[in-house]
């Protein structure tokens, strides 16, 4: 670690309990943002000279706010201060116990607060996700867009729009309800999971660009989970998170190409998240409230805890799919419920699982890649030549496309060799 990372760490720690507190002082977003912003510029003069401070978020909170109080006095109109304005310095230690009087009792309130209005029912998915990397997370308008593979610009404009959304909006800044509460939660922990699958989704050519969202969604989910400990759903959430991504570095080979996960080299999993991951689930379940998240935790930890893929519990994982197709219906559960119970009753039973399926997924690059997979198991090669290439046409990366590509060839050289022996 440099000199200055723990610096960097711990303004990044800070940065939600901050931000929030600050938006709820000037209940503006830009404003409070740029409050953050002088206020770790200020921290980058003091801190290396004086040492940290005993807690990083109170003194961000005093001196951010303190800086932009005297903006606002100095001119700058901005929405009315709450009565409690007095003027306050930025000796940081002094200042904590009265950061804790004023924002103890509303952390939670106001990280909440936060990522709820950075995923207002008002704003596109994009935007939401947009606006919770730049505002919560922290990160650069140049990074969110290298991660999203759009130009500066255009994510620069996007956030803008989402803000703009929020201002006219008019987000109230009470303290929440029980039921607004829960409406909350659901609502961050799906703009998160988003926020993590559009890292996993990355092929491997943007694999390692896009791999940091997957670490910023984990990051967010614990924070999350920091707030509501005895939520089994946030655990549930935090722990998929974690046993999905512990495969990242096995998922694509040296050339980008995808390996799929009976063909992975399990030793190049992350035994450390998954410990984690599978604490978690095991916890979530033990409070006997299931939820989609933790079911497709406990199909990840099941892949986690299987030594090689013949240890796999199919069974099991065949009747957790079958549990989410009730709670939460939908063709790709009953796709992916295909796959386990090709392991358990063949690709015969499968493939009649599927087939109803073909209207509604007809333009789903898995659906053909599965179904197309199913009839070479049953060497109907024909059928599948022709769902792989709809697959093909399908990709959505080239390291999909690859992958089906390596199937036709095999069908090619099956084919080949059969008409050799023919002769």
């Amino acid at each position: 670690m440099t000199d200055t990372a723990w610096i960097d760490n711990a303004l990044t720690s800070a940065r939600p309990q901050a931000v929030g507190a600050l938006l709820r002082y000037f209940r503006n977003l830009d404003t409070a943002e740029e409050a953050f912003q002088n206020a770790c510029l200020r921290a980058l003069k003091s801190w290396p000279q004086n040492g940290p401070p005993r807690d990083a978020a109170a003194w961000l909170i005093m001196v951010g706010r303190n800086v932009a109080i005297d903006d606002i006095r100095r001119g700058r109109k901005q929405e009315p201060l709450p009565e409690d304005d007095h003027a306050i310095s930025d000796t940081g230690d002094a200042e904590e116990q009265l950061a804790e009087r004023l924002d103890g009792s509303h952390y939670r309130d106001d990280i909440l607060r936060l990522l709820f209005i950075c995923c207002h029912p008002d704003l596109p998915a994009t935007q939401q996700i947009a606006l919770a990397l730049r505002i919560v997370s922290g990160l650069t308008v140049k990074q969110i867009a290298r991660a999203f593979l759009v130009s500066e610009a255009a994510m620069e404009q996007r956030i803008t729009r989402a803000k703009a959304r929020v201002a006219d909006a008019d987000v109230p800044f009470e303290t929440p309800g029980a039921v607004e509460r829960t409406e909350r939660l659901a609502a961050v922990a799906a703009m998160i999971y988003l926020v993590f699958n559009e890292g996993y989704s990355a092929s491997g050519d943007t694999a390692e660009i896009r791999s940091p969202l997957c670490e910023e969604a984990i990051r967010l989910a614990r924070l999350l989970l920091r707030l509501f400990q005895s939520e089994p759903e946030i655990m549930g959430l935090t722990a998929l998170l974690l046993l999905q991504h512990a495969r990242a570095a096995a998922r694509f080979d040296s050339d980008g190409a995808v390996i799929l996960l009976d063909d992975q080299d399990r030793s190049k999993w992350n035994g450390k998240m998954i410990a984690e991951g599978l604490a978690l689930i095991d916890k979530a379940m033990r409070h006997r409230r299931s939820g989609p998240y933790q079911i497709q935790a406990a199909i990840a930890a099941l892949h986690a805890r299987a030594e090689t893929p013949a240890d796999t519990d199919w069974t099991q994982i065949d009747l957790l799919y079958g549990a989410l197709e009730i709670m939460q219906p939908s063709p790709v559960v009953t796709l992916n419920r295909a796959v386990a119970v090709s392991k358990v009753k063949g690709p015969e039973a499968a493939l009649d699982m599927i087939e109803p399926l073909a209207a509604r997924l007809s333009n789903y690059f898995h659906y053909f890649g599965v179904r197309g997979a199913f009839l070479m198991q049953l060497g109907r090669n024909d059928e599948a030549r022709i769902a792989f290439d709809r697959a093909i046409a399908l990709a959505n990366t080239s390291a999909e496309a690859a992958h089906i590509r390596m199937h036709l060839d095999r069908l090619m050289r099956d084919s080949t060799r059969g008409a050799k022996a023919g002769k």
